[in-house]
């Protein structure tokens, strides 16, 4: 079987947010980047695959040559090789045909990506690369097990949850569950040495246009302060709430 994991390069979910030019563009300068937390439970389940099925896993990211250093840490994870499409992630729709270029030209059995990245939360990317390589999808999924080319996933829906049957070939929209946080691996020493020998391929992009384009980043507004109501004091706070918050 062979998997495709799709990483995203995003920001340490530490680190201080600015922006640049009239607040159009994104500050880099200062911030830490690491895999997307979704697709690191994804390429954990893939190692999975990989050790008890005797999968091949590549990796895959569209963006710059600064997110080769994320890309290596997947490379140390376990991942066979990485791939690396050589233009900035301008929008979903641009990145969702960049991965099914790669996708096909590849014939991956099943392609793993995160639900959304923690950086712009689109959560279109996954969809629009099944639809785009004429794949089965399930998104939120919190389990997968592959049997020849049968594949049952578990996804979160609104009342609960939900397991399907389908086929391979199959794209998926990964999050907490299909793997725990404390099955998440850290690279090691050997699994680092390991990763300077492994493949990274750069490829061209083929695609040039965006149909998006960011206009404006806005921070949260700050909260309030804060005002404190004596317990016994429930007029007041019905008034409050009333007057002030107009929440009731």
């Amino acid at each position: 079987m062979k998997i495709l994991v799709c990483i995203s390069h995003v920001p340490d979910t530490t680190s201080k947010i600015n922006f640049t030019d009239n607040d159009s563009k994104f500050d880099t300068n200062g911030v830490q980047f690491v895999i997307n937390p979704n697709d690191e439970f994804g390429l954990t389940r893939a190692m999975w695959f990989k050790e008890k099925q005797g999968a091949i896993v590549t990796v895959v990211n569209v963006g710059g040559i600064e997110t080769e250093p994320t890309l290596r840490k997947a490379l140390a994870i376990g991942a066979d090789s990485a791939i690396r499409v050589n233009t900035d992630a301008k929008d979903g729709f641009h990145v969702a045909k960049e991965l099914a270029k790669v996708a096909k030209d590849g014939a991956y059995d099943l392609v793993i990506a995160g639900r959304e990245s923690i950086d712009y939360n689109g959560g279109m990317v996954p969809g629009m690369l099944a639809s785009l390589i004429d794949a089965n999808f399930v998104t939120n999924c919190i389990h997968l097990e592959i049997e020849g080319t049968t594949a049952k996933a578990t996804r979160e829906i609104d009342s609960g949850k939900e397991t399907v049957s389908t086929t391979l070939p199959l794209v998926i929209g990964g999050q907490k569950g299909l793997v725990e946080e404390n099955d998440l691996r850290i690279p090691n020493m050997r699994g680092i040495m390991m990763a300077r020998k492994k493949p990274l391929t750069v490829l061209d992009p083929t695609y040039s246009t965006t149909e998006t384009a960011a206009v404006k980043f806005e921070k949260p507004a700050p909260k309030g302060a804060v005002k404190l109501v004596d317990a016994g004091n429930l007029d007041e706070l019905i008034s409050l709430l009333h007057n002030e918050a107009k929440v009731i």
